[in-house]
């Protein structure tokens, strides 16, 4: 008796086999593409070239305008003037940020960071000459004529400005007056004071802060001043 012959089902091609094949076909065609336009291209080499003198000259009027923006920005932070009076104005944060932008004005980067946890620096700001500023700031509404400025606030400078901030300038600045006790006290510990009449001075001046106060550090790098 014969058998009859066992038909062999035809083999399905696994999903996996059929991405591979999906996606030799892309790359293929990818290639292709590619070939096709670098060809293109070297037939037609005046549009690479064209293509640079657009890119370059975009690029020449950006850095132009980037320039232009800068040397706006310095003109109006040259231009940047305030009297005691609007000082004694402010509130305590607004006074904080004047005093930030007063930092910047005379080419300093600076930034505002009183508020809780500040660790006795309300104004941290770093000078062209490289040297670093930790500013205690202290708004007093009634002026000289408000509560004098104590020996415990620079007690809490002195703990944290150069420990903490890195200050090579540790400064506590007010808008009214420091005891006479303060007074001694900061420059034995190399805590400079700004009071009203140096801030006023500065405010309303083009001079900047180091140039107001004395014993300041020297440089930590050479600048086109030094």
């Amino acid at each position: 008796m014969s058998r009859r012959p066992v038909r062999r089902r035809p083999t399905r091609r696994s999903k996996k086999q059929e991405e591979q094949g999906g996606l030799l076909v892309l790359v293929v065609l990818a290639v292709g593409l590619v070939i096709a336009v670098v060809q293109w291209l070297l037939a037609h080499w005046w549009v690479l070239v064209a293509l640079a003198v657009v890119t370059a000259a975009a690029g020449a009027v950006w850095r132009q305008r980037q320039q232009q923006r800068a040397a706006w920005a310095r003109v109006r932070a040259q231009a940047f003037r305030l009297r005691i009076a609007e000082l004694d104005a402010l509130d305590h944060r607004a006074f904080e940020f004047a005093v930030r932008d007063l930092m910047r004005r005379d080419g300093c980067k600076a930034e505002q960071l009183g508020g809780a946890g500040d660790n006795a620096c309300d104004v941290r700001a770093v000078d062209p000459a490289g040297r670093v500023w930790a500013i205690q700031c202290k708004h007093r509404r009634d002026g000289d004529q408000g509560s004098a400025v104590g020996v415990g606030v620079l007690q809490q400078v002195n703990g944290t400005a150069r420990q903490i901030h890195g200050a090579d300038v540790a400064v506590v600045l007010t808008n009214g007056r420091f005891s006479s006790k303060a007074i001694p006290w900061g420059r034995q510990n190399r805590i400079h004071l700004v009071d009203r009449r140096v801030l006023g001075e500065w405010a309303a001046g083009s001079r900047p802060l180091w140039e107001l106060l004395d014993r300041i550090p020297p440089p930590r790098r050479s600048t086109a001043l030094s």
